[in-house]
């Protein structure tokens, strides 16, 4: 039987208890105004107390080098064929332009992924091909922060080439990669994977890449696609797995480990019919995508301190709001965005230095450059 009440899990929470999985179900079913509110107010005060005041953004660019991908994942609106109407694949020379246009306008870091092309390979193995995109990036600009490949490219290079993961994170940081991706965990439950994206790596696979980079030094991010089918006691099986997975690199001194959290809100206008159908609308859901960015402070806060919105999905009003409950950090600039744009977002492909900045001050709160690793 259930003894604790909102209050006490809050109180718990404030004083830097780790709140139990059957706590994070519970704060994420209240629907009483007041009782919301009290979730914002406590996920703002630990925001507070574990990042400051300062919010920060990185100065980055995104470069999705290819559309073309051998998965139909339900909620893809990015993804196409070889050969079918508005596919794409970069060249390296323009892979060095957009880079060189990036550094020119004053960018730190590159973000680069792409989809799973089983043609983008170099005498018939893949790994050679990412190399040869990261050296594309690093020959000319080895200054440059490299954040590319995704946990689900490291296993579609794994498999192509029968590597282990390690071998593929080795010779990617080798050559010039600083940090990965925590994207395409979408939900780390395996029975929300197996409508949404049946043929991606399951939630096990995706914990074991992640952990490998750590164990290797390989600093990663972390993510959620929120809004879609998942319940919040999905939502919440989720965040353990991060927190768990977080603690253990703290635990067993790992060389690297999670630097921030961003949490990623559905947007179906121009995703696959029937997950859209199934989800009934065409943007995010703010109400719930604040209470959501609010729990994840209060679960993972103590493991995880940074913790970010996608203005590209909430656009720069929603992330300014988000900035409210629980957030430290607005993002990066990303210079071009193509997977969330292309699914309907309304946020926009391209933010300044400026209006980041403006967006913080809104706040009534400093703003600071950060790196990737929020040096």
């Amino acid at each position: 039987m259930r003894t604790q009440t909102l209050e006490s899990i809050l109180e718990d929470a404030r004083r830097g208890r780790d709140i139990s999985s059957e706590d994070g179900v519970f704060l994420l079913k209240q629907t009483d105004a007041d009782a919301i509110a009290a979730i914002r107010e406590t996920s703002d005060r630990l925001r507070q107390h574990q990042a400051g005041e300062t919010i920060t953004y990185v100065v980055n660019r995104n470069i999705n080098f290819t559309n073309i991908c051998e998965q139909h994942c339900n909620f893809c609106a990015f993804r196409r064929d070889a050969g079918q109407e508005g596919a794409y694949w970069l060249e390296g020379e323009q892979i060095s332009d957009k880079t060189a246009d990036a550094v020119k306008r004053g960018a730190t870091e590159i973000c680069m992924q792409g989809g799973l092309n089983p043609e983008a390979k170099i005498k018939g193995k893949s790994l050679p091909y990412y190399l040869r995109l990261v050296e594309t990036i690093k020959a000319e600009f080895p200054r440059i922060h490299l954040h590319a490949f995704s946990p689900q490219e490291i296993q579609f290079i794994a498999r192509e080439d029968r590597l282990p993961y390690a071998v593929v994170i080795e010779a990617l940081q080798g050559a010039g990669v600083n940090s990965m991706p925590g994207t395409a965990a979408e939900i780390l439950c395996d029975r929300v994977r197996r409508i949404i994206c049946p043929e991606k790596i399951d939630a096990t696979t995706w914990l074991e890449i992640i952990e490998t980079a750590h164990k290797l030094g390989m600093p990663t991010t972390s993510t959620m696609l929120s809004g879609h089918i998942e319940t919040p006691e999905q939502q919440i099986i989720h965040l353990e797995c991060l927190r768990s997975l977080q603690q253990k690199a703290i635990g067993d001194r790992y060389p690297a480990k999670f630097t921030e959290f961003v949490l990623l809100p559905f947007v179906g206008q121009f995703a696959p019919s029937p997950l859209r159908r199934r989800v009934g609308r065409d943007q995010p859901d703010l109400e719930a995508t604040l209470l959501l960015t609010a729990v994840a402070r209060i679960y993972l806060g103590n493991w995880i301190v940074n913790h970010q919105p996608s203005w590209v999905k909430l656009g720069l009003n929603g992330a300014i709001q988000a900035l409210k409950w629980g957030c430290n950090d607005i993002g990066g600039t990303l210079m071009e965005e193509h997977i969330t744009t292309m699914a309907g977002a309304k946020g926009g492909t391209n933010m300044t230095v400026e209006s980041l900045q403006a967006a913080i001050l809104a706040c009534d709160r400093p703003y600071r450059e950060r790196t990737t690793l929020y040096g």
